[in-house]
């Protein structure tokens, strides 16, 4: 059974697409998506969050995820950008949550909407952001692991 939390991600990785190829509004496009079947399920707050904070500062995203992709941020598919963006967003905004569950859930979200091995570069992707983006918190692990 799926977490509130991972429903609201998935929710936001709609969205964020959605928001890539129509540039709509995001207000509209999340009031659209809490009407979908199975929205009820979803933690609303973390998905309004992930939503708007990742549109809100994709500039700044894109400019932090740029040194970790092997190719432009304009030639990731849809999916996977979206997906970045999510992992993105929570590594810099929510650092309660820990960096492994992060990059996990992306990980889920690239097998569960994107390409064959699409969950494989975003893994290495965010791993990279990781190191940059919480290194105090690494350095723990690597101590206690």
């Amino acid at each position: 059974m799926k977490s509130a939390r991972r429903r609201s991600r998935e929710f936001a990785v709609q969205g964020l697409y959605q928001w890539q190829l129509n540039a709509e509004d995001p207000t509209l496009i999340a009031d659209d998506l809490m009407r979908t079947k199975g929205f009820e399920q979803a933690d609303e707050k973390h998905f309004r969050d992930l939503l708007h904070g990742a549109i809100l500062h994709a500039p700044a995203l894109r400019e932090a995820l740029a040194p970790c992709l092997d190719r432009a941020v304009g030639e990731l598919s849809p999916v996977e950008h979206a997906v970045l963006l999510v992992g993105a967003y929570e590594l810099a905004h929510h650092i309660e949550i820990p960096y492994r569950v992060v990059i996990n859930e992306c990980v889920e979200l690239a097998k569960t909407f994107g390409g064959t091995d699409g969950f494989k570069y975003v893994n290495g992707v965010l791993d990279k952001l990781a190191s940059a983006a919480r290194q105090v918190e690494m350095k723990g692990a690597a101590r206690q692991g």
